[in-house]
């Protein structure tokens, strides 16, 4: 590399962070136009009219795929048992990853993702290094479920993106197709890589085996399509399902990209560009949503809180115990 190039290469570098928040500030001012411009065309009567005819079989139908989309991605991290090859039993496991979820969702992945996980774990006597691979495997299992997912629903063709948009129905498609073969090389690499590692900035990464993946890919999956079943529902079942799906899709990276907690706001402007001007009004909508929030996000939040503060417990009776223990083995010599 010529020295020409390399102080090219160092002035990207240097740059590369104005860039990056020029970018997010443009993000946020789009966003922020579009919520302005739904606050205002939406009849807020309409909508609390709509909260309060939600039947008690759609409220049950909506709470019950709730339980089984937290239940489902609880195994995320008994995936990651194995691929982290720790003795946490899975009693333990779940109550960390249920509280983990529900912090994620709506206090962003900083504090739910990551932190109280290494907080968590670590109290229960797992190492860094341990939780590390447990993170990377819950992290890859929503993913790769929701590149598989994804690109099954834009390959085929499931979502009409609105007239206005840049991409297209067959740039969409060609995104899908795309998603699915990033898909399918990971689990290529899996099942028939030759080389197992690597060391990246001195942390070790492995390839799971391809039974693993496979299970990662299921897993992610059926969370993604739980969740946009709870839209579903709390629609009142009256726009398609896979549309529902689709735009959910669409809708949860545009939130991940403006770094919102929960895509507050962002997933409705989406859903209400996509579906307005159908048979459900921008209202019904709204709606919609904000129960989704409720239901979802919320509802486990609360509970959450709860089974936190009794692991915090839980943690501290095992650690006292374990010094206790310890004195025992080891009882202080006089002087």
């Amino acid at each position: 590399m010529t020295e020409r190039q390399q102080q090219s290469q160092s002035g990207w570098r240097r740059r590369w962070p104005l860039i990056k928040k020029i970018l997010t500030y443009c993000f946020f001012i789009l966003v922020a136009g579009l919520l302005i411009g739904l606050a205002r065309n939406v009849n807020w009567s309409e909508v609390y009219q709509t909260l309060r005819n939600y039947s008690a079989r759609t409220l049950w139908l909506a709470g019950a795929a709730t339980a089984v989309s937290y239940a489902v991605y609880c195994c995320f991290d008994v995936l990651g048992k194995r691929y982290a090859q720790h003795d946490l039993p899975i009693r333990q496991i779940v109550p960390v990853t249920f509280v983990c979820y529900a912090f994620n969702l709506n206090l962003s992945a900083w504090v739910g993702g990551i932190a109280l996980r290494y907080r968590l774990y670590s109290r229960f006597g797992l190492r860094t290094s341990q939780i590390t691979r447990v993170f990377t495997m819950s992290v890859l299992t929503n993913w790769l479920g929701y590149l598989w997912l994804a690109g099954l629903i834009f390959a085929l063709g499931w979502i009409t993106p609105p007239a206005d948009w840049e991409i297209g129905h067959t740039a969409l498609r060609v995104l899908g197709a795309g998603l699915l073969l990033a898909s399918a090389i990971y689990l290529w690499a899996c099942g028939f890589s030759k080389r197992r590692h690597w060391t990246i900035r001195k942390h070790e990464i492995y390839l799971p085996s391809l039974r693993l993946a496979v299970f990662q890919m299921l897993l992610g999956a059926s969370n993604w399509a739980l969740m946009a079943l709870v839209v579903y529902f709390m629609l009142s079942q009256q726009a398609p399902y896979p549309v529902v799906l689709g735009i959910l899709m669409i809708s949860s990276v545009a939130g991940v990209i403006a770094h919102i907690p929960a895509g507050l706001g962002v997933i409705e402007a989406v859903f209400v560009t996509m579906l307005g001007g159908g048979e459900l009004s921008q209202a019904s909508i709204v709606a919609g949503l904000i129960g989704y929030r409720v239901v979802y996000f919320l509802i486990p939040l609360l509970f959450a809180t709860v089974v936190y503060v009794a692991l915090e417990i839980r943690a501290k009776k095992l650690r006292s115990i374990s010094n206790d223990d310890a004195q025992e083995e080891h009882p202080p010599t006089a002087a």
